[in-house]
């Protein structure tokens, strides 16, 4: 089938690859000539496990192309998915601003049938205005297009991975054709379809991610506590996962969720519900509980030290989580920026997100402070007075608890994610903070 995919981030790029690689016949449309140009290179834009491989091996079967002319793009598809970004506002609403420019270059530029598909996460009702906005300013009035949902379940770092071998797809329409056209293009996967409304495949998404969110800030809750009253939070969450009410996933505590969507997309329901005059409690307490979750250890170590200026302070992890560069809504961020603000010499290390927190903190002087990239953990913990893990990459968990005592000035040591054995690191002569334990 002839697709066309509407953006080339993380939901627009990976599915677009992973319909090529299932044989249908692929274009990428993106407004960013240099990013098209280096993605026909097979140079992904963003860092993903076994994206840039798929993308060669179909960009060379002819099943893949790349353009910024969106103008031929949408003249003539079965089917164009929109996988565009809808960031979060000010207020926790979701900006559909990019939603609405495609779909109006789809209605200007459209010559044929056609379904439009949105994957991108969108506020419930959404698809109901796209088709309406289309319809609108549609050129050629005799074209049907019909608008469905098809909303993604993928985790960065294993979004490939995730697609190709997805628990279930979740697709909404509002009519047997365009039921049966999605379940067409998905046919090649060979996964299980869950075919509902327009409005239940919006909120499906919505209510999968803020539950994963839930779960984690009451973790998270549970390991506060734990420190408290002197349990460890690991024992609890092992004794937990053997039942099957409960599951073995997202029991990890720690500093918090961050990246694209549980963060946006708990706001995003959470004014939902509120437009509609409706308070949803749990969904705000894990917003609120995830917020201070991010910054619990700089606030520990204020009790431990009498000042940050002039020391060196290693920070080892700067994406939001291990197998990605992505640095939105990281612990890192809000933690780096309390650093600089309070004098720190920062020395910071992360295998692949480096040029993206360049981005927001430039090496050398930031405000008060000072940062500067290495490209070594060991070279991180160098003389250093103080270190924070934020993001459990395997280079990291790799290192012995010996070395922070051998290479530290100070060893004096906060674990966000909870990497380490607290007996390990004491026999080892390092004084070691972790979360519940």
């Amino acid at each position: 089938m002839k697709i066309v995919v509407a953006g080339t981030g993380y939901v627009g790029l990976v599915a677009g690859v992973c319909f090529a690689e299932k044989g249908h016949n692929v274009t990428c449309v993106d407004t960013d000539k240099r990013k098209v140009e280096l993605m026909e290179k097979g140079i992904s834009p963003i860092y993903e496990k076994d994206l840039e491989e798929l993308m060669r091996k179909n960009y060379a079967a002819s099943r893949l192309h790349y353009t910024t002319d969106f103008q031929k793009a949408y003249k003539d598809p079965d089917a164009i998915f929109i996988g565009v970004g809808t960031p979060e506002q000010p207020d926790g609403s979701a900006n559909l601003s990019y939603i609405a420019t495609v779909s109006r270059q789809i209605a200007e530029n459209v010559e044929r049938d056609c379904l439009v598909v949105v994957k991108s996460t969108v506020p419930v009702g959404t698809n109901d205005k796209v088709e309406q906005f289309i319809h609108d300013f549609l050129v050629h009035k005799e074209v049907k297009i019909e608008v469905a949902s098809n909303p993604e379940f993928l985790a960065q770092g294993s979004a490939v991975h995730d697609t190709l071998h997805a628990a279930r797809i979740v697709i909404g329409t509002e009519s047997r054709h365009a039921e049966e056209m999605l379940q067409k293009i998905y046919e090649p996967f060979q996964l299980p379809v869950v075919s509902v409304s327009r409005r239940s495949a919006e909120m499906i998404k919505y209510a999968c991610n803020d539950f994963l969110a839930l779960k984690i800030s009451y973790m998270n809750e549970i390991a506060n506590l734990c420190e408290l009253v002197g349990a460890n939070i690991e024992d609890i969450a092992k004794g937990m996962s053997y039942d099957e009410r409960i599951g073995a996933n997202f029991l990890k505590a720690g500093i918090g969720y961050g990246g694209s969507c549980f963060p946006k997309d708990t706001k995003a329901l959470k004014f939902i519900a509120r437009q509609h005059g409706y308070s949803l409690k749990t969904i705000e307490a894990a917003v609120d509980v995830n917020a201070q979750q991010k910054t619990r250890l700089f606030y520990k170590a204020c009790d431990r030290m009498i000042t940050f200026q002039n020391l060196k302070v290693a920070v080892l992890g700067l994406a939001f989580k291990p197998g990605t560069d992505d640095l939105r809504e990281a612990p890192s961020v809000d933690n780096i920026q309390l650093l600089l603000e309070q004098g720190a010499n920062i020395y910071a290390y992360d295998p692949v997100a480096e040029g993206n927190s360049k981005k927001k903190f430039p090496e050398g002087t930031n405000g008060l402070g000072q940062i500067t990239y290495v490209s070594s953990p060991e070279a991180a913990l160098e003389g250093a007075n103080i270190c924070f893990i934020f993001t459990e990459w395997k280079e990291i968990k790799e290192l012995k608890a010996a070395e922070y005592k051998q290479r530290m000035q100070t060893p004096l040591v906060y674990d966000g994610r909870n990497i380490y054995s607290p007996s390990d690191m004491r026999e080892s002569g390092v004084e070691y903070y972790s979360i519940g334990r």
